[in-house]
């Protein structure tokens, strides 16, 4: 297998010490935060405007786009560079989420509204997510790409953890409309961070078309073996991961009569361990046997999600899973973007994070109605434990011997 091109980096400061990247992070939380904040008062919203009924609806309207047109946000990033796709992604957001709120403070809650503003917004985090995905390794030496997903995976929980509290605040002071423009807010200093990064000049965007791009991208990606894996172990270990345990935890705390406060508990201890397992990685440069470590951390979660949902623990033992549970789900988040990014050429990598993407957050919301269905008929126990199945399955993967590809 020909060894990926990297760009040459002068000597740089660690990862967390390095002004360009602690931009990125900030441009990164602000905008992970400020999409918290959106979906929770887009859903207050629409519940206010058409009832909770039509909430799923509406929030399927953005899912959609979103996931068809992921895999051209790719292309887009390895065009022209991940770097203006990000600013172009956030200024279409921003524009838009106030457009909203000014509508919806002048004359209500209007469905219609509401679901042109999930459509542009399912657009927008198309081209968002491959973009910021692609971005680290122009920003730092490959070797710090370790330290950087750390920040990454810190930023989303803090990101997860804070934003709630945001959009309960807003809704509370200024109702949906206040809510709206304070995530434009948001993202407009997110679009000022992403103005001051530094990054390296890029070639002449390509003259060929976006889907003979494309196609080249994927058979990039299914030419080399280790890639294909990395991107299923990501896809498998991180797609449940991506709202729908979290879903899971709701359901569960009622079926099991445990208060909002325990839910409260439970939600926060898997998102300060996931935390610290983020603040572990920016400041450790190098991890021994990354792969190892990648499968022998998604099979303990498999395990600690299962006993969360079948063996019946009490309050207390089942916040000490979920900190187990933040903490072994957050090192495979770490690992698996770092080594995806370490091994792909840098002309490639808005595409193959574009796919790492779809099967990670463009999919996942089809797991939202599966666990709805499995919690009413077998109990949300039973779906953390098929959780728990599909984070064996992805640790499998990271273990077993693939068949040998053209690049290998």
């Amino acid at each position: 297998m020909t060894a990926p091109t990297h760009t040459r980096h002068a000597p740089v400061a660690p990862a967390h010490r390095d002004p360009n990247v602690l931009r990125w992070l900030g441009a990164y939380t602000t905008s992970v935060t400020g999409d918290v904040i959106y979906f929770t008062a887009l859903t207050w919203a629409v519940s206010e405007a058409a009832g909770p009924a039509r909430a799923g609806l509406v929030l399927a309207a953005g899912a959609v786009p979103r996931a068809l047109l992921m895999l051209g946000g790719g292309v887009l990033a390895d065009r022209f560079g991940p770097r203006r796709v990000l600013i172009g992604s956030d200024l279409v957001r921003c524009l838009t989420v106030l457009a909203a709120a000014l509508a919806t403070y002048t004359r209500g809650p209007e469905l219609a509204v509401l679901c042109v503003l999930a459509v542009c917004f399912g657009v927008a985090d198309a081209l968002f997510m491959p973009a910021v995905g692609a971005l680290p390794p122009s920003l730092t030496a490959r070797e710090e790409l370790t330290r950087v997903q750390g920040l990454r995976s810190l930023a989303v929980r803090l990101a997860n953890t804070v934003g709630p509290l945001a959009a309960a605040a807003a809704l509370t002071a200024g109702g949906a409309a206040g809510a709206f423009a304070g995530v434009g807010a948001l993202f407009a200093v997110s679009l000022v961070l992403l103005a001051v990064l530094r990054t390296p000049g890029r070639p002449a965007p390509a003259a060929a078309p976006v889907m003979t791009q494309l196609r080249d991208g994927l058979r990039y990606l299914r030419g080399r073996r280790t890639l294909v894996r990395l991107v299923v172990v990501i896809g498998l270990g991180e797609m449940c991961f991506s709202g729908p345990v979290g879903t899971a935890l709701v359901l569960l705390t009622g079926e099991r009569g445990w208060s909002p406060g325990t839910l409260s508990l439970l939600l926060g201890a898997f998102s300060v361990a996931g935390a610290a397992v983020g603040i572990a990685f920016s400041a450790v440069p190098r991890v021994p046997a990354p792969r190892a470590v990648l499968a022998v951390c998604l099979a303990l979660t498999a395990v600690f999600v299962t006993t969360l949902g079948l063996a019946r623990p009490g309050p207390g033992a089942a916040v000490a899973l979920c900190a187990l549970l933040g903490a072994a789900g957050g090192i495979p988040m770490v690992l698996g973007h770092a080594l995806l990014q370490q091994d792909t050429d840098p002309a490639y990598i808005g595409r193959v994070t574009s796919v790492t993407s779809l099967c990670t957050l463009g999919l996942s919301p089809l797991l939202f109605p599966l666990a709805g269905v499995v919690a009413e008929v077998w109990g949300a126990g039973v779906f953390l434990a098929g959780c728990g199945g599909v984070c064996l399955l992805a640790a499998a993967c990271a273990t077993v011997k693939w068949p040998r590809t053209v690049a290998d």
